[in-house]
């Protein structure tokens, strides 16, 4: 972040209040581009500008009723759009860690937690059209804003006890190891921008015009397909990253198969994650 050579100063001008000169200054630098990287806390900004920690608070609560920056309690503010969450490509990632290593409240809405048939889920699952499913879906908050949609289908006989996990504040990867007996040890996973629709938007909190990640997960255990995951997540909080080097090149598969077609490699991936 580039330091003004000008901030203002202690005293108001022209009768104008304090907070006023720090808003306008800040919502300058936010449309300029300068706070991409990182935002400054209240008491690194109360030093910069000169002004106490309360002056400092009534600017930023000018720029967050104006949607510029988001800020929880007893966290940093950022500005609005900045993505926190990073999910690896290439390795079995939950987006419950994600959440919580980006240092933010991770907690879920239930919609749905039952069993069902679907006939298209059990084939994608490698399973006959009538078989029992159990059905989660949830809305994924973090610092109570909404981030994720997320819908995850697994065979009933594998997942039934997951019927009294409350996943309130839990991870369903935790809960299925813990309750079924059962790690992922593989999978597949398709990754694509998506525009919302009205009501995903309505959904996520989205504002107009920003976009979503698609993501589409089977994921693999004791050698074969007990998942089919869908979960549509905000562009403007959540990342991709993609390892690589000289020698070894990206630590991913750009051709990877299709969900509709039947998979003719498993990418192998790190199961204590």
């Amino acid at each position: 972040m580039r330091e003004d050579p000008s901030p203002p100063a202690g005293g108001g001008r022209g009768g104008t209040p304090l907070w006023r000169h720090v808003r306008d200054d800040l919502r300058a630098r936010l449309e300029r581009g300068e706070f991409v990287d990182f935002f400054p806390g209240e008491n690194e900004l109360a030093a910069r500008y000169g002004v106490s920690r309360h002056t400092v608070r009534a600017a930023l609560r000018e720029l967050r009723e104006a949607g510029l920056v988001t800020a929880a309690r007893g966290r940093r503010p950022r500005p609005v759009g900045e993505a926190l969450i990073e999910q690896p490509v290439g390795a079995l990632y939950s987006l419950f860690a994600s959440v919580e290593e980006a240092g933010l409240e991770q907690r879920s809405i239930v919609r749905t937690l039952d069993i069902r048939a679907d006939a298209h889920v059990a084939v994608r699952l490698g399973l006959e059209e009538s078989t029992p499913l159990l059905y989660l879906e949830r809305i994924r908050l973090a610092d109570g804003e909404p981030l994720a949609h997320d819908k995850v289908w697994l065979p009933a006989a594998d997942a039934r006890p997951l019927l009294d996990a409350d996943f309130g504040h839990t991870a369903l990867y935790d809960e299925l190891a813990e309750r079924c007996g059962l790690r992922l040890a593989g999978g597949e996973e398709h990754i694509k921008a998506v525009v919302p629709t009205a009501a995903e938007q309505r959904l996520l909190g989205l504002p107009e015009g920003v976009a979503a990640f698609s993501i589409e997960r089977l994921g693999h255990a004791r050698g074969r397909t007990v998942e089919w995951r869908r979960t549509l997540i905000r562009g403007d909080r959540f990342s991709v990253v993609a390892r690589f080097d000289a020698r070894a090149g990206y630590r991913l598969d750009p051709a990877a198969v299709p969900f509709t077609r039947p998979a003719r490699r498993v990418r192998r991936l790190d199961p204590a994650r």
